[in-house]
């Protein structure tokens, strides 16, 4: 019997899948692209990075490549130190 997991919430009833496909340590680069593609093919929606990885480039040709809606992936990141503030996270 398969299990589902339950996705998360947000404050405006957007369900985020709780189980993410995690880029850290995974470089820039064809390996990463195709890791992604395959998460996705596989099932994953919710895709993991951060400026520090230094794979954003890779993970968005392979959301781009695999097919999918845009608003069906979620692509999560998080902004380094040095980067914080409205101005500076936009660029």
């Amino acid at each position: 019997m398969e299990q589902q997991v339950k996705p998360f919430v947000l404050s405006n009833g957007v369900e985020i899948p709780c189980l993410g496909f995690g880029t850290w340590r995974m470089p820039g680069g064809p390996e990463t692209v195709e890791a992604v593609e395959k998460a996705l093919a596989l099932g994953y929606r919710h895709i993991d990075t951060a400026s520090f990885y230094k794979n954003e480039t890779s993970v968005g040709q392979a959301v781009r490549a695999s097919g999918l809606k845009r608003e069906e992936v979620f692509v999560t990141s998080k902004v380094w130190t040095e980067d914080r503030g409205y101005e500076k996270t936009l660029a």
